[in-house]
């Protein structure tokens, strides 16, 4: 990808991809500190929202709760699903571009009409319908995006997550930011094996597969947006638990930060087995075709999305893609009607 390129850069999507590396070098990662104190004392939080509002930020700051060993439960739901459960002990934080969409805004309308007060909204815009049902909102600094495709957006919400994740473990998240921003535009920008694109130009179907923190499952949603191709997201060893009864030897299973422990077994099962191309997306060598990134430690989960989003801009480039002309896809999803 190179936004450099007049014949690229006239793609919002690719302009906003690229601007992606600004944003996080402005993060403030302490902007939420009094916020995150509060979240510890409740001892309960639930992120929910749509689409990529939901899936790479709420799924990123879960895994991370999790590894690092907080006494803090994070949950992530769909808006209409989650207004089914008891969340008196919860705090809900609910992320919403727009600031329009009806299933979040709905959810916080309702747990505000029933006394709820640890309600916090996460969007691009002032002055919006969700700022009116949350108890406090931010709003985002990378602006509203004009590109259907959410990108940048996406990397500020996981990052704001992940500060309150953060400041709750105690830890210096600033630390952890060090250096990112290059290693985000290296990942954005490296040429990539002209094989790889082409097997995933080929591929009627392109799946992902790779821990349950939102990046493959974020790539997949991307690569639907973007490429127009179906795809589908294969959480942890789901790729060699029966769906290989279906695959065939022209699809293309990309794998991110894959274990060890499962690299036999993948090649077995879908490389020997059904005769696909499998490739990874890693910070260390692999056995398959491999899009080599930077190491960013904690925070590489970034750094894969943004190859990801490499691989995908060059495969739309390649089909001849209008990026910003999604026939179908719209950018509110579901927009709120008041009643």
């Amino acid at each position: 990808m190179n936004a450099k390129d007049p014949s690229q850069a006239r793609f919002n999507l690719i302009r906003e991809m690229s601007e992606t590396v600004d944003l996080v070098r402005r993060f403030n990662s302490h902007q939420a500190d009094e916020t995150a104190d509060r979240l510890a004392q409740v001892g309960r939080l639930l992120l929910t929202g749509e689409g990529s509002s939901r899936i790479f930020p709420a799924k990123n700051a879960i895994r991370k709760s999790l590894a690092w060993g907080l006494d803090l439960q994070v949950a992530t739901e769909g808006a209409r699903q989650a207004a089914l459960y008891d969340l008196r002990k919860f705090a809900v934080f609910a992320a919403s571009n727009s600031g329009r969409t009806s299933e979040v805004v709905s959810l916080l309308k309702q747990l505000q009409a029933a006394g709820h007060r640890d309600l916090y909204g996460l969007s691009a815009n002032h002055d919006t319908l969700l700022a009116t049902a949350a108890s406090r909102t931010w709003v985002l600094q990378c602006g509203w995006e004009k590109a259907v495709a959410a990108t940048k957006s996406v990397f500020e919400q996981a990052l704001f997550y992940q500060s309150l994740i953060s400041r709750i473990a105690r830890r210096d998240m600033a630390t952890d930011l060090k250096g990112l921003p290059e290693k985000i535009e290296t990942a954005l920008t490296m040429p990539l094996d002209p094989a790889v694109v082409q097997a995933a130009v080929r591929a009627p179907t392109v799946y992902f597969a790779g821990f349950n923190d939102g990046v493959a499952e974020e790539l997949t949603l991307k690569t639907n947006e973007i490429t127009r191709k179906k795809s589908d997201f294969l959480e942890g060893t789901y790729a060699v638990h029966g769906i290989e009864e279906v695959m065939n030897p022209e699809d293309l299973v990309v794998v991110i930060e894959p274990l060890e422990e499962e690299i036999a077994k993948f090649s077995q099962v879908l490389r020997d087995g059904v005769g696909l191309t499998l490739v990874a997306i890693s910070s260390r060598p692999t056995p398959w075709p491999t899009i080599l990134v930077p190491d960013a430690g904690e925070m590489n989960p970034y750094v894969f999305l943004a190859a990801g989003w490499n691989l995908l801009i060059a495969v739309g480039l390649a089909l001849g893609i209008n990026l910003d002309a999604a026939k179908r896809a719209r950018k509110i999803g579901n927009e709120f009607a008041p009643r």
